[in-house]
Order: structure tokens, then sequence, then C-alpha cells
């Protein structure tokens, strides 16, 4: 029944949507796939068209296929408590091209929008607050674009005589170290207690009858 819902919910959502590219179920749920400039149009209809009525956006997130020419994909959430279904809307974006915001129809995209453009690099047309929130102000790149170095560029630290924080080539100190790139169950070849048990074994053999 739930999937029958959510496909009619489907049909409905092209018919009544602005620049959808398609809407079906993917793993059971609703999933809507529309146009970059069709966005504000289309969030305001799927928060106020009573067919809808999604009246909370749940939250954001970008996803990266570096192999794609629209390598990044903007993903919203919706969540509709009255008639108790979800709606997933995904945007693409080239990474230059702007997405608009839609901190107009739920504010609470700002957060995520500048947590999305601070980690993919993702931009938001019309956001008021575009500034990093999980980096600091002076980090350059966004840290979850697959050609980003997991370790990052530079540290930061606290200078006790400069008596400010200052910027340093990263230090990978723990190279220095040896280690075996073994899981922890491959590595430890025994454990506390097992010498009991091993012992334990050799008496009831020498016990046991040939």
């Amino acid at each position: 029944m739930a999937d029958d819902r959510l496909s009619l919910l489907a049909e409905t959502v092209v018919q009544i949507i602005p620049g959808v590219r398609c809407a079906g179920l993917e793993q059971g749920e609703l999933v809507v796939r529309i146009e970059r400039d069709a966005v504000p149009e289309a969030m305001r209809l799927l928060r106020d068209d009573p067919h809808f009525a999604c009246e909370q956006m749940m939250d954001l997130c970008g996803v990266d296929w570096p192999d794609r020419a629209e390598r990044f994909e903007v993903v919203y959430n919706l969540l509709s408590v009255s008639l108790n279904h979800r709606v997933r809307v995904i945007v693409q974006s080239d990474g230059q091209t702007p997405v608009p915001s839609v901190s107009g129809v739920w504010p609470c995209a700002t957060w995520w929008e500048r947590e999305c453009w601070d980690l993919f690099g993702v931009s938001f047309e019309g956001l008021a607050d575009h500034r990093r929130i999980l980096t600091d102000y002076g980090f350059e790149g966004h840290p979850l674009r697959k050609d980003f170095p997991m370790t990052g560029l530079v540290e930061v630290r606290f200078d006790e005589e400069r008596k400010q924080v200052i910027y340093e080539p990263v230090r990978l100190t723990q190279d220095f170290r040896n280690f075996q790139f073994l899981s922890p169950w491959e590595g430890m070849t025994s454990l506390p207690g097992d010498e009991k048990a091993h012992l334990a074994r050799i008496g009831l053999q020498e016990r046991s009858p040939s």
C-alpha cells in the first residue's frame, strides 16, 4: 500500500512540479530529480501544495561523482508530517554554477547550504550567510572533494611566543612509526587467558585414553 501511494505521488510530482527530470521509487523511497533553475519554485510547491505538504526539510547534503560532467549532487530530504511521507529531491551541479538557495523556503537550509559549500565547494545563489561552517576562515579548498588530500594541506596551531594562530605545512610524524596495517583481530595472536585454555587442552589430551 505504501509503495502504491508513493507511486501515485510520483505521477503527481511529474504533473505539477516544474523542471522534473524524473520521479520514481528507489529502494522504497520517492526520489525526484529536478533541473537546477527550477529549484525555488519546485520547493515552494512541495511545501505549499496540499498533494505534497512537505512542511519540513530534514537535511541537505552533497554527493561527489568525479567521473560525471556535473559531478556534484545536492540532495534535499523533505518530510510531510501531516501526510506521513518523505520526498528526496536531487539537483546536479558542476561546482561552478551556483544552485539557487532554498533558505527563503526553509530557513533551516542556511546551515546545511553553508556546510555543503564548505565541504564540497557547491555555492548557493541567494544564500545570505555564505561563510565556512566546519573549517576555519583561512582554509583553502574543500575537504570532501575526491581530489583533496585526506591529511590536508596545512595545520593550525597557537604560537605562545607570537600569541597568534599560525599556519604551517602538515607534518606527518606518524610516518616514523612502524605500522603492520592489520586489523586488531588479525594482529592479535592471543588474548589474556588464552594460555590457560591452551594448558587445559594439553592436560585433557594427556589424560584421554589412546
